[in-house]
């Protein structure tokens, strides 16, 4: 197994804490995850997709609900078609299977009329909330699953910047949400993906009550890891990671698409009072 520190230094870019714990294999998987952005064409083993799905479904779920659902693409003109929705991010044509995570509130909805009940809790935006925090941890679950057998990801918000059409082509009913997309495949060798370093502990990591103006210096010295990270990595940014992020919010300009939400949810039967 990778040696703790050698992943801690990575994570962060500085050995951050000192530690006391029997290191094993599912935290050296938890530590060392990266987005893989370069994937070989090989298809997954029979049976694979199937544990992703199990995985994803021993997750927690809201009062056992279960209000999400996941549409796997591996047809190449449909991915093609999600490709150019989000932003021509080639990896998503690259990987054999590309997954498409859904807020679904249709199923129950579905299951209400079919019982002759109403379903006035889903024009609530309480409902969508907990949709989406579900299918956020089934597909992390699903994430570690397919990190522990040497598969590599990438989630894709851009998706949600042509949701309309997104919902189209997978063929949506109201009150399904499509939410995030999830390259899944082997990583390309000749194409290493970087651990990108997160900010210290000292900033995410709040004990007893909320302190934001004590987190000033450890972003400071967030800004210069990222600032080399982001020359080793030859990536385009001048500025570092507070600037970065900050001129983000600046403008509707990163929003895109998204910035119409509201009405996109609208659209697909969320009244979300």
């Amino acid at each position: 197994m990778t040696n703790p520190t050698e992943l801690l230094r990575s994570r962060y870019g500085e050995i951050p804490f000192n530690y006391e714990i029997d290191w094993n294999e599912s935290l050296e998987i938890l530590l060392s995850h990266r987005s893989v952005r370069s994937y070989l064409s090989d298809p997954l083993p029979p049976g694979t997709l199937e544990w992703l799905v199990a995985a994803a479904q021993s997750a927690a779920s809201s009062a056992n609900m279960q209000t999400w659902s996941v549409v796997a693409i591996e047809d190449q003109e449909r991915k093609a078609e999600l490709c150019k929705l989000a932003n021509n991010q080639a990896y998503i044509n690259q990987a054999p299977v590309f997954l498409v995570w859904l807020a679904d509130l249709g199923r129950l909805a579905h299951i209400a009329d079919s019982r002759g009940l109403p379903h006035v809790a889903l024009d609530y935006i309480e409902l969508l909330v907990k949709a989406i925090v579900d299918a956020s941890v089934a597909a992390q679950n699903a994430t570690l699953a397919a990190e522990s057998i040497g598969l590599g990801t990438v989630y894709i918000g851009a998706i949600r910047k042509s949701t309309q059409e997104v919902a189209t082509l997978l063929n949506l009913p109201p009150f399904v949400f499509p939410i995030f997309g999830l390259c899944v495949g082997y990583p390309n060798p000749e194409v290493q993906a970087a651990m990108k370093p997160r900010l210290p502990q000292s900033v995410v990591l709040h004990r007893e009550t909320y302190k934001l103006a004590e987190q000033d210096e450890a972003i400071a010295r967030y800004n210069d890891i990222m600032k080399e990270f982001y020359t080793e990595q030859k990536m385009n940014v001048a500025s570092d990671w507070s600037q970065h992020s900050a001129e983000r919010i600046a403008t509707l300009e990163y929003l895109k698409g998204c910035k119409y939400l509201r009405e996109t949810l609208n659209n697909f039967g969320f009244k979300l009072l």
